[in-house]
């Protein structure tokens, strides 16, 4: 169909669709009738099939089966345990309470007259005590005699030990001595060791043999102590 012409006048017109041509000749109606034509030969030819006997059983017997799944049921619940059985409570009766039986009340004692009072000689007088004597006086240490007032009398050289000189032993001893009031030596001993017991002994023998002038103190003779050096040597 050819576009139809629009004036200057008029707005235009849409655009008008074709229908198909199509090339079997049938028309939409004539198309339709064949289509329900079909539909009602199909639908009788099944109806016909189901009213044969056989048939009908086998589509009795392929009818869907439906299963409705159900959920198993639940375990039953367990049963409480029962309450642990109540012990009976014993009651143990009291003891019995012990009588008291009193005492019999002692009889009253028989009256004894006191003694007649016994009169005691009096106290002795106190003794007087008397007062210990004093204890005597702690002696004065022993005098140490200066060296510078050490006066001899005698006083020769010390021997010289033999096995000392073949040894060459030599050293100085400081020999410590009791001079009594008379000047004599009374007790002599080592003050100072030269390290060779020889040479120690040696100068003790000699100062034993020593004589001194008494020592003096406010012109009266007086005991004590002096240290007397004497020297080994084996040059001299």
């Amino acid at each position: 169909m050819a576009a139809v012409p629009v004036s200057a006048t008029h707005p235009p017109l849409p655009p008008l669709s074709r229908r198909p041509v199509r090339t079997d000749g049938l028309s939409r109606a004539q198309l339709r009738g064949v289509v329900a034509a079909i539909a009602a030969i199909h639908v009788g030819a099944g109806w016909a099939i189901l009213q044969v006997p056989a048939v009908r059983e086998a589509v009795v017997q392929a009818a869907p089966i439906f299963v409705n799944l159900i959920a198993p049921p639940a375990p039953p619940t367990p049963p409480a345990p029962p309450p642990p059985p109540v012990k009976p409570v014993t009651r143990t009766p009291p003891p019995p309470t012990p009588l008291v039986t009193a005492a019999p009340s002692p009889a009253p004692a028989a009256f004894v007259a006191p003694p007649p009072p016994v009169e005691l000689p009096p106290p002795p007088a106190p003794v007087a005590v008397e007062a210990p004597p004093a204890p005597p006086a702690p002696p004065a240490p022993p005098k140490q005699i200066p060296a510078s007032a050490v006066r001899y009398l005698k006083a020769e050289p010390p021997e010289y030990p033999r096995a000392s000189k073949r040894l060459k032993e030599t050293g100085s001893v400081v020999v410590r001595v009791w001079i009594d009031e008379g000047g004599l030596p009374q007790s002599v001993q080592v003050g100072k060791s030269s390290g060779y017991p020889r040479l120690d002994e040696a100068a003790v023998d000699a100062v034993r043999k020593f004589r001194f002038e008494p020592y003096t103190e406010n012109g009266r003779p007086t005991a004590g102590w002096a240290l007397i050096p004497l020297n080994f040597d084996l040059e001299k």
